[in-house]
């Protein structure tokens, strides 16, 4: 029989009838990778979070995460066309890439205050970071190279108090006239797990070094060929990160533990604890603007401050380092709790 001359009502639930019995199609994803700058860990979690509890997924993204290390260098991977996206340190890599013309872009920061701290023994009571300039100071060398250069600069501290910070504590910690270097998030647990005390921490992101820090960083060319791409990342990672802060990051932590056998639950826990009571993810404009946020205002100024360091040179235009197109839209605020 012609469809046509089959009564109305027939020919809807035969149709019906036929949808019921079409499988249903699968929702088409873009895949992406993000490489971070190391192991898995507490200082990643807002993108493992949005891996593993769906929030990629409902932005229509597939997303591998692809974790750093030791003998991993995800950036070249970025620049190689290996992966998408790349979590870089701090707004100084992003400035070295436009002094050598490497075509990468942030296109967000997740870190609005940078994790450096100096760690003092706690019988001096230090909280100012002028105290620490008759102290030896361990750094490193890419300290020496960056931060320290900002701390002669600004404070007018000495590089002959200066020891290689290899990243061992106990040179700190058997020399209680020393300083050290270390992030917020772990190293003060590492010296009181090994020497038994509490060490006094001095941030430096608390006495002017503003410089952002865990960007996203992407290659120009798919900021400009796939906007809504990087525009759906950056959406959902700042997404991540307000649910491993605020909500259940059960499942985040389960993923960074089984990327990272060595990472503990209490390790974890205290670098979260850390993040929020110094507000490395969440203050100051992203308590606005949401997390991932930046300014120009900042970013000059962080510019002018590492000019006069010597650190980078003044002809550069810092400009290209970064855009402010995918940020600053309010994403996520109401995800933080109230009170």
């Amino acid at each position: 029989m012609n469809p046509a001359f089959l009564p109305r009502a027939l020919t809807v639930g035969l149709l019906a009838l036929a949808a019921a019995e079409m499988p249903a199609r699968a929702e088409t994803l873009d895949k992406v990778s993000f490489g971070t700058n190391w192991v898995a860990e507490a200082e990643h979690g807002g993108f493992f979070q949005a891996v593993a509890d769906g929030t990629y997924k409902k932005y229509g993204l597939d997303v591998t995460i692809v974790p750093g290390g030791p003998n991993t260098n995800n950036r070249i991977l970025l620049t190689a066309g290996k992966i998408d996206f790349f979590m870089t340190a701090n707004t100084l890599q992003s400035f070295d890439a436009v002094t050598n013309n490497v075509p990468v872009v942030a296109v967000a920061a997740i870190f609005q205050k940078d994790p450096q701290v100096f760690l003092t023994h706690p019988e001096t009571k230090f909280t100012k970071l002028e105290d620490l300039k008759p102290l030896t100071l361990f750094v490193s060398k890419e300290g020496v190279a960056s931060y320290f250069q900002w701390l002669k600069s600004e404070y007018g501290f000495s590089e002959s108090k200066v020891k290689p910070y290899t990243f061992n504590s106990q040179p700190f910690i058997v020399n209680k006239q020393s300083a050290m270097q270390g992030y917020v998030t772990s190293e003060p647990y590492a010296v009181e797990k090994a020497a038994g005390f509490k060490p006094g921490v001095i941030l430096l992101a608390d006495h002017g070094f503003n410089a952002y820090s865990t960007l996203i960083e992407t290659r120009r060319e798919i900021v400009d060929k796939k906007p809504d791409l990087v525009q759906r990342f950056v959406d959902a990672s700042a997404i991540g990160w307000y649910n491993y802060l605020y909500g259940d990051n059960s499942a985040g932590n389960a993923m960074i533990k089984k990327m990272n056998p060595e990472m503990t639950d209490e390790l974890l826990g205290y670098s979260v604890t850390k993040m929020k009571e110094y507000g490395i993810v969440d203050s100051g404009d992203t308590l606005r603007d949401g997390i991932g946020a930046m300014t120009d205002a900042r970013v000059a100024n962080f510019f002018d401050k590492m000019v006069r360091a010597g650190v980078v040179r003044r002809d550069i235009d810092y400009r290209q380092a970064y855009t402010l197109r995918f940020v600053n839209k309010g994403v996520g605020v109401d995800l933080r709790p109230k009170n």
